[in-house]
């Protein structure tokens, strides 16, 4: 619930925000503004996206789906760093035009500068809201929803300053140069995200740092004679890992399984969500350790 919360609170804070940037970049002619207009529809797209993602993620596993539907959070943050990177290569193709073919403004960019300011301060306010919930639900999804806001703030910022110069200047030229010089940091910050989401939709391993906790738990684990073919990958807010044991031969069953229960308690501990499989075997002079 508290999620979906999240998500719905971007929805609204970006439709307000959308709608003030058209009607300030339509007084003002600022190239910038209405590239600002854009990139903010693609924060709305992404932030609906955010909540069907969230909404399908909570589902508990099926018939279908065995292992949940995790992943539908990373399908959306994948689409969302696209997104990103789309609206920050159309954002710097509408500027260059705008570069060459005139860069007059229709009048004083006061009331621009105050949306401007308002769009800085309420999606500073709301990115760092889903940093927050996307940090405590280990959610992927409302990470990119974040990161995505989060380059609005910038980018609104950059507009912002260039709108105060002009102002105070008169030199309109600025208006499109800091349009292309944020949409180059939006699109490099699209692809960053589009890395990590690939990253866990194709099963690629955990981070190193995750893997050196694990490990770490292993080798301090009483009874274990050493471990193999440890896998890592993320599901969704879930962390999949599995494992090989390996144990003294003349070890019961039973006291192997209660070591195995210590070590899923530890990783759980460490994880607020895992799907943990763990295969004993005795350790014998042959095996080889990894």
């Amino acid at each position: 619930m508290e999620m979906k919360i999240a998500a719905l609170f971007s929805i609204i804070s970006n439709s307000i925000i959308i709608v003030l940037k058209i009607i300030a970049g339509i007084l003002s002619g600022s190239i910038s503004i209405i590239s600002e207009a854009i990139h903010s529809g693609t924060d709305l797209f992404a932030s609906l996206l955010t909540f069907f993602a969230v909404s399908k993620a909570n589902e508990p596993a099926d018939k279908e789906h065995p292992f949940g539907h995790g992943k539908y959070e990373d399908m959306s943050g994948f689409i969302e760093g696209g997104l990103i990177v789309f609206a920050g290569l159309y954002m710097i193709s509408e500027s260059i035009k705008k570069l060459f073919s005139g860069f007059d403004l229709k009048s004083e960019p006061v009331f621009g500068i105050y949306v401007m300011a308002f769009s800085v301060i309420l999606n500073l306010i709301v990115s760092s809201y889903l940093f927050y919930i996307a940090k405590k639900r280990d959610s992927a999804s409302l990470y990119a929803d974040a990161r995505h806001l989060q380059m609005d703030v910038i980018s609104s910022f950059g507009v912002l300053l260039g709108l105060l110069i002009i102002k105070f200047t008169g030199y309109a030229v600025v208006d499109p140069l800091i349009s292309i010089l944020i949409s180059c940091i939006i699109v490099k910050t699209g692809l960053k995200i589009n890395k990590n989401a690939m990253n866990d939709l194709l099963d690629g391993s955990l981070p190193q740092e995750d893997i050196n906790k694990i490990e770490l738990i292993l080798n301090n684990v009483k009874g274990i004679k050493g471990y193999k073919h440890l896998k890592c990958r993320k599901i969704g807010r879930c962390r999949d890992i599995e494992v090989t044991l390996l144990f003294a031969p003349e070890l019961k069953i039973s006291e192997c399984h209660l070591i195995c229960d210590n070590v899923e308690a530890k990783l759980n501990q460490e994880y607020k969500q895992t799907r943990i499989m763990i295969h004993c075997e005795p350790l014998y002079e042959s095996s080889i350790l990894q």
